[in-house]
């Protein structure tokens, strides 16, 4: 996790996202880099279809935008002492991003070459953190993403817990988790009953890591709550985890959207970080 990349928004879940990303930083001696995130919009917006005038956006605030984001990313790096990273540096501490174009598309084509994106949960009724957002990263750069809660954490990857289904989308997720579990103090593989895909058990991942000089526990759940995604939430809880791993969507997207399922109750009500692939 040498890589990791935070983009940045002046929103109320904004200081949680810098402190995983810190908390990151600090545990792999990487370099942390930042870009204002913010919606695309068209060069010109047509406000009288009949006379076709027309203005054009706003570059001062598109610019103050920019700054804000660069002040409260900056300023918080400087608190925690990290230094700035000269361009092409292989030294860790930070960077930021100044001509970064504006957009969803350019955050998941950028997020491509990083070990580590790092974003807010959305929160329901507000605009930012974006789920839009979060899923260009899930779905568009084919790397995982570290979602911070809304209240900072002040450890992460101590104890970790992985919510193992069987399926592709968890592999993956445990696949990049593999620089956390080397480091963590406590491994837990949770399954939930009746929550699996045809795929190995939650005991063959853990021989598996096991393997790999890991030292793992399995907890089978009871289903416990109305949905699944309680469920691992409130076991994940009691075992004081500070990190999910999670594979996200197994399930698909119009299917939790409208039956719901463990990753959107998930991507709503997470208390802790949680890391997530798909």
């Amino acid at each position: 996790m040498k890589n990791i990349l935070v983009p940045t928004e002046t929103h109320e879940v904004m200081a949680s996202v810098l402190e995983v990303a810190a908390l990151v930083q600090r545990r792999f001696a990487g370099y942390v880099e930042g870009f204002a995130l913010r919606p695309a919009v068209p060069d010109y917006v047509p406000i009288d279809m009949v006379s076709g005038l027309a203005w054009h956006v706003d570059e001062k605030a598109d610019e103050e935008t920019r700054r804000s984001a660069f002040a409260l990313f900056e300023a918080f790096m400087k608190g925690r002492d990290l230094p700035e990273a000269p361009a092409g540096s292989p030294e860790p501490g930070y960077g930021w991003h100044a001509k970064a174009p504006a957009g969803d598309m350019f955050l998941a084509s950028h997020a491509r070459i990083f070990d580590l994106i790092v974003l807010g949960r959305p929160i329901t009724g507000r605009a930012q953190p974006s789920m839009a957002s979060l899923e260009a990263v899930l779905f568009e750069s084919g790397r995982p993403l570290l979602i911070a809660p809304p209240e900072p954490p002040t450890t992460l990857g101590e104890t970790v817990v992985i919510a193992w289904n069987g399926s592709t989308e968890t592999a993956r997720t445990v696949a990049f988790a593999a620089p956390f579990l080397r480091e963590a103090k406590r491994i837990v593989v949770l399954m939930v009953e009746g929550w699996s895909v045809p795929g190995p058990s939650g005991e063959q991942l853990a021989s598996s890591l096991r393997r790999c000089g890991l030292e793992v526990e399995t907890l089978m759940a009871a289903r416990e709550h109305r949905n699944d995604g309680e469920t691992i939430l409130a076991r994940s809880q009691a075992l004081g985890a500070d990190l999910l791993v999670k594979g996200a969507y197994t399930q698909s997207r119009l299917r939790q959207m409208i039956f719901g399922g463990a990753t959107a109750h998930i991507l709503g009500h997470a208390t802790m970080p949680v890391l997530m692939a798909n």
